[in-house]
């Protein structure tokens, strides 16, 4: 299914992503001067490429399609993956805020806002990409109607058409892999 595996191939991505982001971290508690507009693109990664290019297809094409699936679906959904996913961008929001702060000021209090959101966002993605390739998706496919299967394609692939033409996959994989070969 089209849209599951381009969804997997995503996960592949992030999970490098996420590889980066602890590395910056590790270096940070190591004393090493931390390298602001670096972990910037890093939250910019996180929140357009994660979450808006990701995310966006999760949410407003497979979660919707599965909520005809029934209470299981929308309990899975709502309860779970959706929880996960606000809880991303809190930790995205916050290592932000925490980044803007240690412009300004250095101190361990800081490194250590730093370190958590990132390292708790890398470690929340992992698990979440774990249960979403385990279960979520084997769920959706194993109980998706050929109808549904087409429609779910279909829409991921007018969602990346779109996003191809503002060059999204393009810009940001280039990004990760530039930044994966100096830092991993």
């Amino acid at each position: 299914m089209y849209g599951i595996e381009l969804l997997i191939k995503e996960h592949e991505n992030i999970i490098q992503f996420t590889e980066v982001l602890k590395k910056l971290s590790v270096r940070l508690l190591e004393g090493e001067e931390l390298n602001i507009e670096l972990l910037k693109q890093c939250v910019e990664f996180g929140k357009n490429y994660s979450d808006k290019q990701h995310h966006g297809k999760e949410e407003k094409i497979l979660f919707r399609v599965m909520e005809k699936l029934g209470p299981v679906a929308s309990k899975l959904i709502k309860n779970g993956m959706l929880v996960e996913h606000d809880l991303g961008r809190y930790h995205m929001t916050k290592l932000l805020e925490a980044i803007d702060l240690y412009e300004t000021d250095k101190s361990s209090e800081v490194k250590i806002q730093l370190i958590c959101h990132a390292t708790g966002y890398a470690d929340l993605l992992k698990r979440h990409i774990d249960k979403e390739n385990a279960v979520v998706y084997t769920f959706a496919e194993r109980s998706f109607s050929e109808e549904d299967k087409e429609l779910v394609n279909k829409e991921t692939e007018i969602f990346e058409k779109e996003a191809s033409k503002n060059k999204v996959q393009e810009r940001y994989l280039s990004w990760l892999k530039g930044v994966s070969e100096k830092i991993l």
